[in-house]
């Protein structure tokens, strides 16, 4: 309760002191709405110091042409803001502006404007589209490295595909054939290109077929021999 007391007494002697030298704004403390600076109707060369207290801003007709990005994330007690009347040029370094107005119009007394470029002149600042912004973007970290990323795999899976074919163009394959194909042909498993035929073995080796007898007549000498054999032998036993 003391150091809440003894920082509202010393903070607008402080804030005073500070932006008051330059009699550019007037800072009061409310005792309901808290700290309020008014900086309205005066040229501002540039914004003064602005304590995270601030509940009340008030930057109308000061000659802002354009706000650094972050300017309003600190100002955790602010309430209200009045930032209408000011010449700001609506282009990239706007855009900051643009988002906060956007969610946080209930703090905003009257919208702000743009007062260049010519296409978007008079037009509220919180009324700019997305697409406005398109040539703004930075480019984005995250994205980079997955893009990195996804190359890196697809150089992988094309290593891969090539190293396979090589392989496969390589290697050579035994076929094993069973003894009722053993008559198979082996040419014709083999390939046009002389580098990619393959071997051909077999579980066993065909048997050799049985050669048929002969039918062979004797000759008439060695009948007319037989017969005199036989005659003679007769009569042998004849006697």
């Amino acid at each position: 309760m003391i150091f809440s007391l003894i920082f509202h007494l010393f903070l607008p002697i402080t804030m005073t002191t500070t932006l008051a030298s330059s009699h550019l704004c007037h800072c009061s403390v409310h005792p309901t709405e808290g700290l309020i600076v008014n900086c309205s109707s005066t040229y501002l060369p540039a914004l003064p110091y602005l304590s995270r207290d601030v509940a009340e801003l008030h930057l109308s007709d000061t000659g802002l042409s354009t706000l650094p990005p972050g300017l309003f994330d600190k100002l955790v007690g602010l309430k209200k803001l009045s930032i209408s009347e000011n010449p700001f040029h609506c282009d990239c370094g706007i855009q900051y502006l643009r988002n906060w107005l956007v969610k946080n119009r209930d703090k905003v007394t009257k919208e702000p404007t743009c007062a260049s470029p010519g296409v978007v002149t008079q037009k509220n600042i919180s009324e700019l589209s997305e697409a406005f912004f398109s040539s703004c973007s930075k480019p984005n970290c995250a994205n980079g490295i997955y893009f990195i990323a996804t190359c890196a795999i697809l150089l992988c899976v094309l290593a891969l595909i090539v190293y396979t074919l090589r392989l496969a163009k390589e290697s050579t394959i035994t076929l094993y054939i069973d003894e009722r194909h053993a008559l198979f042909e082996a040419h014709s498993l083999r390939s046009q290109k002389p580098k990619h035929r393959r071997r051909l073995s077999c579980l066993k080796k065909p048997e050799p077929l049985e050669t048929p007898l002969l039918n062979v007549e004797p000759l008439p000498e060695a009948l007319d021999t037989q017969q005199q054999h036989n005659k003679r032998d007769t009569g042998v036993k004849k006697d």
